[in-house]
C-alpha cells in the first residue's frame, strides 16, 4: 500500500512538471481536484489542487499605440517618464510642445486677419441682411434664372458691365494709368455701338481687356491700405474706405443720370437681381460654413485686396510671356516655351 501511494505522488509531480514546461500560448488545465481512494479503507487518501500558470501572448507595440498608452498612463501618473517608443513617436511626428520636428524649417504661414473692430454690430447687420436675402433677393434671383434664358441673362450682364466702364476709365486716370483708361473708353464705345448698347461684347474679340475699377480701389492705390470692415444694411460687405468710394462713384453713374424715375428704378432693380443671380453658385458653400459671417467677411476682404493690388501686379508682369499673364482666362503654354528633345527615328 505504501508503494502504491508513493507511485501516485510521483505521477502527480511528473504531470505538474510537464504543464509548467508547456510552450507559451498553450494552457494545460488538469482537473481542479484529484483524489486517490484507499482501496482497503475506502477513504480519500491524497488531495492535490492543480494551480497552473496561464501563458499570455505578447502584444506588439507601435509608436501610435505607445502614444495612446502613454496618454492613458499620463492621466493616472503624471510624473512617469516617457518610454522609448513615445520618444520615437515624438521625434517622427512631433510632440505637443514641438509642432515642427525640424527646427530649421521656417515658421508656419499665418493668414492675415480682417480688421474688424465693429464685429458685434456687423454680425447683427449680417443677420438682418441674410433674412432679407432669404425672403426677397434669393427667390427673385432663382425665378429670374428659371424664367430668363441664359443667353439673355448674359446680355443683361454685359449691358450693366458696359454701363460701368466710364467709372472705370475715370478711376484709371485717377490712379495714373492713362493707357488702360484709353482702352476702357475704346471698349465702351465699341460695345455701345457695335454691341448694341453693350448687350454683345465685340470689344473682347478686338483684344480690348475688360477691367473694373471704382473709387474705393483708387483710394487703396493712393495709400489707404488698411480699413476697418463694416457691413451695411442692404448693401452688404464694405470697408470704411469702400463706403466713401461708393459715395464718390454713385453720382457719376450712367444709370443715375436717367431722369425718368420708373426707368431708373427698373434698371437699378434689374441690376441687383442680375448680380444676385450670379452669386447663386456660392450659396451651397455658405450653407455648409461653420461661421457664415466670417466666411463672407474674409472672402470679400481677400477679393478687395486682390482687386487693389491686381492692377499693379499686372503692370509689373508686362514683360512676362503671354501665357503667364493673369489677363488670359484660359492660359495655354506654347510648344516652344520649353526645350524639347529631338525625336530620333527608331530611337
Amino acid at each position: 500500500m505504501q508503494l502504491f501511494r508513493l507511485s501516485t505522488v510521483l505521477l502527480f509531480a511528473a504531470l505538474a512538471t510537464a504543464c509548467a514546461s508547456a510552450p507559451p500560448g498553450q494552457t494545460s488545465t488538469p482537473p481542479a481536484q484529484a483524489s486517490v481512494v484507499d482501496g482497503s479503507a475506502g477513504h480519500a487518501a491524497v488531495t492535490a489542487p492543480a494551480e497552473l500558470p496561464t501563458a499570455v501572448p505578447p502584444t506588439a507595440t507601435t509608436p501610435e499605440t505607445a502614444a495612446v498608452a502613454g496618454n492613458d498612463v499620463a492621466s493616472t501618473d503624471a510624473g512617469a517618464a516617457p518610454t522609448a517608443a513615445e520618444d520615437d513617436f515624438a521625434a517622427i511626428y512631433g510632440g505637443a510642445s514641438d509642432a515642427v520636428a525640424d527646427p530649421t524649417l521656417p515658421a508656419a504661414a499665418v493668414s492675415p486677419h480682417a480688421y474688424d473692430p465693429w464685429e458685434k454690430f456687423n454680425r447683427k447687420v449680417h443677420t438682418f441682411n441674410n433674412a432679407v436675402d432669404r425672403a426677397v433677393a434669393r427667390p427673385l434671383a432663382r425665378a429670374y434664372t428659371n424664367v430668363v434664358p441664359r443667353p439673355v441673362r448674359l446680355g443683361v450682364s454685359n449691358f450693366f458691365d458696359n454701363l460701368g466702364q466710364p467709372i472705370t476709365a475715370i478711376n484709371q486716370l485717377l490712379q495714373g494709368r492713362p493707357k488702360e483708361a484709353g482702352q476702357t473708353v475704346a471698349r465702351f464705345l465699341v460695345n455701345s455701338t457695335l454691341g448694341i448698347g453693350g448687350i454683345f461684347d465685340p470689344a473682347s474679340d478686338l483684344k480690348l481687356p475688360r477691367r473694373s475699377e471704382d473709387f474705393g480701389q483708387t483710394l487703396g492705390v493712393w495709400g489707404w491700405k488698411k480699413s476697418r470692415y463694416v457691413e451695411l444694411p442692404l448693401f452688404g460687405p464694405r470697408t470704411v474706405r469702400d463706403t466713401l468710394g461708393m459715395s464718390g462713384d454713385m453720382p457719376i453713374g450712367v444709370v443715375r443720370q436717367i431722369e425718368m424715375d420708373k426707368a431708373r428704378i427698373f434698371l437699378q432693380g434689374l441690376n441687383l437681381v442680375d448680380t444676385r443671380a450670379q452669386l447663386l453658385s456660392v450659396d451651397s458653400l455658405r450653407e455648409g460654413a461653420v461661421d457664415d459671417y466670417a466666411l463672407v467677411r474674409d472672402s470679400w476682404m481677400q477679393r478687395r485686396a486682390y482687386q487693389i493690388e491686381g492692377s499693379r501686379k499686372q503692370d509689373e508682369d508686362k514683360d512676362l510671356p503671354d501665357y503667364l499673364n493673369d489677363e488670359d482666362p484660359d492660359p495655354t503654354v506654347p510648344v516652344d516655351a520649353m526645350p524639347m528633345p529631338e525625336l530620333v527615328p527608331g530611337g
